[in-house]
């Protein structure tokens, strides 16, 4: 995925979201509906969310140092993290107080009785807006994948978390819908907290999926199954018979560390094997562009009995 794909979903779900959470919390202030409140901090906090992701992709672009001689690439992973507690704590597990609280002490809406509905349609025609964008981002490197597949194996975090909080979003607007649009035709306000409920629970099922999917890459993945035999493939050529073992660790989603021991014929000269070690290098950054490689290759030799004379551990 490109940064700036990424980006453009970003910010169009925050111009969203904000402009939501306004609209949101005035309503909540004209009707106190806890469908209101939990729907305003939840767009509320998709919108620190995105402005945290935005963080995290431009710490990510500084300068390896000598203390990060691999770079900050991992910043956007250990970002798209906090999204996630973020969503889980001040999304979800508000939400489900506030459904508790409403439960506790169940009222209609008095007055302004038009306000949540008109403010919850127009939130689902902003927030659709968003979800579109991001779609569409994603439908640019998403390949044949399914949805799901694209989530849990996407290597850049921010298209799999936007997409997520969108549908989420869109959903709970859904619910919230149901359960104000229920009390207003009942006048009993549990069912205002039950739709503040179905939030919170949604929200926190979001959270646990994309704390999942974000530990996964904070633990380090490999490049995906096509680029690792792209890799190897290339990585044969000329002074090159064979690849004994080959690993790969994704150090940011557009980097990639490739190291492998490689056998070299017994023939040739330290600087003969030099020079292949160089062009299976090229051949590997051509096989997989898109990607800033750091590529370190050991070379080994076979005896007559075609036995490696180096171990063969991994």
């Amino acid at each position: 995925m490109s940064a700036h794909g990424g980006s453009k979903a970003i910010v169009a779900a925050l111009a969203a979201n904000l402009g939501i959470a306004v609209t949101k919390f005035v309503a909540y202030l004209l009707t106190h509906s806890s469908s209101m409140l939990a729907e305003s901090v939840h767009s509320l906090a998709d919108s620190g969310n995105q402005a945290l992701l935005l963080v995290g992709g431009k710490r990510a672009r500084r300068e390896a140092d000598a203390q990060h001689p691999f770079g900050y690439g991992r910043e956007r992973y250990i970002y798209a993290f906090i999204v996630s507690i973020v969503l889980f704590s001040l999304g979800g597990l508000f939400a489900l107080y506030e459904a508790y609280h409403k439960f506790s002490d169940p009222h209609g809406i008095d007055s302004w009785h038009w306000v949540p509905v008109v403010v919850l349609v127009a939130a689902i025609g902003m927030e659709g807006f968003s979800f579109r964008t991001a779609v569409h981002e994603s439908n640019l490197v998403r390949g044949k994948q399914t949805w799901s597949q694209f989530i849990r194996t996407a290597k850049a975090p921010e298209l799999p978390v936007v997409l997520l909080e969108d549908f989420g979003a869109l959903v709970g607007l859904v619910l919230a819908l149901g359960g104000v649009g229920m009390t207003l035709a009942t006048g009993d306000g549990r069912y205002d907290a039950a739709g503040t409920a179905c939030i919170g629970v949604l929200l926190v099922l979001i959270a646990v999926v994309l704390a999942l999917e974000t530990k996964s890459l904070l633990l380090g993945e490999s490049a995906s199954k096509d680029a690792v035999a792209a890799i190897e493939k290339a990585l044969v050529g000329p002074g090159v018979p064979s690849v004994i073992h080959l690993k790969t660790l994704h150090l940011g989603p557009e980097e990639l560390l490739v190291a492998a021991k490689i056998e070299v014929d017994t023939t040739e000269s330290a600087s003969e094997v030099a020079d292949a070690i160089d062009e299976a290098e090229s051949r590997v950054r051509a096989a997989v562009p898109g990607l800033t490689m750091r590529i370190y290759l050991e070379p080994d030799l076979r005896d007559a009995a075609g036995t490696l004379r180096g171990t063969t551990a991994p």
